[in-house]
């Protein structure tokens, strides 16, 4: 962690085909090796799976939709207090809520085998749009686990 001051937030740059810097973020996490124009095809073609397979129009408030059912509102961040070390519940800033919502959903979608990553990422984004699959499941573990240590939230600091 730097001791100097605060690191500028950056904003991705919107993607050329849907002008959205949410997917452009999405694309951004995609990536490997910084070969993005693979990235590229990747996203838009689980977008247009996505927009295919649940009938709606537009991929991109599909996407919204997807995050808003995988985000977490709260998490526990573990405390070390005179030699016990507690799990302490606590908010989660916006950005934080979206990019861990981006990590699980790509790392659910390769960790489906047998099938091409464009495949699995629009299977992934329409059981998070539909509030099922192991997106959700890891959001409601991570929300339980807070509810469960919330007797150590004066911890928080």
């Amino acid at each position: 962690m730097s001791r100097r001051r605060r690191a500028t937030q950056r904003v991705p740059a919107p993607d050329p085909k849907y002008n959205s810097a949410l997917v452009g973020g999405l694309i951004n996490i995609v990536m490997r090796n910084g070969k993005k124009s693979i990235a590229q095809k990747i996203v838009y073609s689980a977008l247009e799976r996505l927009s295919e397979k649940l009938g709606k129009g537009n991929p991109h408030e599909l996407v919204m939709g997807a995050l808003d059912n995988a985000r977490p509102k709260i998490e526990v961040k573990s405390r070390r207090v005179g030699g016990a070390t507690y799990q302490v519940p606590l908010e989660v800033s916006f950005d934080r809520q979206q990019s861990l919502a981006f990590r699980w959903i790509i790392t659910a979608a390769s960790a489906r085998k047998g099938t091409p990553m464009y495949e699995a990422l629009a299977n992934e984004l329409i059981d998070a749009y539909n509030n099922t699959g192991s997106v959700v499941k890891k959001k409601e573990e991570t929300h339980r686990m807070a509810q469960a240590n919330r007797a150590f939230a004066h911890l928080r600091w």
